[in-house]
């Protein structure tokens, strides 16, 4: 990858914000954007409310909401969170019935399990003539027991999820000063390593090597995996069921020698004393604000910091790479299921009565020109999902850099719930053990757990057993399914997993 340079700056990203956006509060001066002709008649002088994770696609919504309110005569509340936050907030909005009219899913909830008890309604009767509208969606963006259920959509995707969010961004200025180049070469492990302390040392307690928003559990599962598939573990999915199964065998990769040494290179990390203090109390919004303020040389995160730190940070030189890769042998591939749910797959509450708006919103988020409009703010860090709109948006060299890296490091995988829609059934029974994987790294990591191995066996044995338990409540129900159903014996991790391979 070959990239330019810029400058620094001290401004920070803030956790967390919410936008109240309507006509009223928007002056003459600013018209409004390219919002289409609305679908049909829609309520007048109603707040709608949407909560989403933010970042850089908060940019694109405080625009695209301020010129849609002001059109369409309404006040839009937007809130955008940490998942942390989102986890705790829409599920009590759900029991007390004053959820947001959208919202994302939290991450440690299904969609089956979301469809099941109620806590969200069906699209279909709010977009006009919705077969042929999601056919024009990429194959595999709707499938049943995703986000299809009993023959109605509920989930709508307008995002991609061939990206990772544990690559590479680091400060160039210390970097270089460490004496490493990883848009030439990407990091190895050891050099990762070798990069943190040398950054840290030179910073002298004004800045540290690398930082993690350690509150944040997903970030150490996403981490671990990731590096652990770079590494040699073929795990493959993105369900909760099957994110660390190994499809070929259909066994869990916890105890794999590479995620245990992923682990390990984090414990000795933080040995090193090359992590910014005070990790375990700071969600991901926060560690990365640290990095425009040169408090940390680097961080794993995702594309969607790029754009983020390009606009309100302008000066600030930043370069992108791949995750650290292992020290020996062959880069393994990154692996997505197919039509597996985006990050951005938004939900209608199931006791909002302003469906007819949230239709109104995705019909135009599902068009070229409704893509095209996204990309050209949001960029890589959350693309959109039609290729169309890819070519035709203008996106900074960074953007395009990382969107190529992923296209050489990610594969498409087996979605074992395509293979056997019933499966939903069992993803909605699955019930993680408390001490889950994300906890389980970051106890090892804050050195409140001993042993890796032996947690990371028993961590197995724990996910087996609710495997298990899952398996064993749909079968009751009467669902038709068995753990084979998760074994694909002609999976190859290297290659793209298409609809005849099933």
């Amino acid at each position: 990858m070959t990239f330019a340079k810029t400058g620094l700056s001290r401004r920070a990203f803030i956790q967390g914000t919410t936008a109240v956006i309507g006509a009223a509060a928007f002056g003459a001066h600013r018209a409004a954007a390219s919002v289409p002709a609305p679908i049909g008649d829609l309520p007048k002088g109603v707040t709608f409310r949407w909560i989403d994770s933010g970042d850089q696609k908060a940019v694109f919504y405080k625009k695209f909401f301020a010129d849609y309110a002001k059109d369409r005569g309404i006040e839009v509340v937007y809130d955008a969170l940490p998942w942390n936050e989102i986890a705790q907030v829409v599920p009590l909005g759900v029991r007390n019935n004053s959820a947001h009219d959208v919202f994302a899913l939290p991450q440690n909830v299904n969609p089956a399990d979301a469809v099941a008890q109620g806590w969200v309604q069906p699209y279909d009767d709010f977009i006009p003539d919705i077969a042929a509208w999601k056919a024009t969606f990429p194959a595999g963006a709707f499938l049943p027991g995703i986000n299809e259920f009993d023959g109605k959509t509920y989930g709508l995707p307008f995002t991609s999820n061939k990206r990772y969010g544990t690559h590479l961004l680091y400060n160039k200025a210390y970097m270089t000063e460490a004496g490493y180049d990883p848009e030439a070469k990407p990091l190895s492990w050891t050099e990762f390593r070798d990069a943190a302390k040398k950054i840290t040392e030179a910073g002298k307690g004004r800045y540290f090597g690398f930082i993690i928003g350690g509150n944040q559990l997903g970030r150490w599962s996403q981490t671990v995996r990731n590096m652990g598939r770079m590494a040699g573990a073929s795990a493959g999915g993105d369900s909760v069921i099957e994110a660390d199964i190994d499809f070929r065998t259909g066994d869990y990769v916890f105890d794999s020698d590479a995620y245990i040494a992923a682990i390990e290179l984090l414990i000795a990390m933080q040995a090193d004393g090359s992590v910014f203090p005070g990790i375990m109390s700071m969600n991901a919004p926060q560690a990365r604000a640290y990095m425009p303020q040169g408090a940390a040389g680097m961080i794993l995160q995702g594309p969607w910091n790029i754009g983020g730190w390009e606009g309100q940070n302008p000066e600030f030189d930043f370069g992108v790479s791949s995750g650290p890769v292992p020290d020996e042998g062959p880069v393994g591939k990154l692996t997505i299921g197919q039509g597996a749910l985006a990050p951005n797959t938004m939900w209608l509450f199931k006791g909002s009565e302003l469906g007819p708006i949230a239709g109104d919103i995705f019909h135009y988020l599902g068009t070229v020109e409704g893509q095209t409009a996204w990309a050209n703010i949001v960029g890589a860090g959350d693309p959109p999902i039609f290729p169309e709109a890819l070519e035709g948006a203008e996106m900074s060299y960074r953007s395009k850099a990382i969107l190529q890296h992923f296209n050489e490091a990610i594969r498409v995988g087996p979605n074992p719930v395509v293979g056997n829609a019933e499966l939903g059934k069992v993803i909605g029974a699955f019930q993680a053990p408390e001490v889950n994987f994300a906890r389980t790294v970051q106890g090892l990591v804050a050195g409140e757990l001993k042993g890796v191995a032996q947690e990371m066996k028993g961590l197995k044995d724990r996910y087996n057993a609710a495997l298990d338990a899952a398996f064993a409540k749909a079968k009751a129900d009467g669902a038709t399914v068995d753990r084979s159903d998760l074994v694909f014996s002609n999976w190859n991790p290297n290659e793209d997993f298409g609809a005849a391979d099933y």
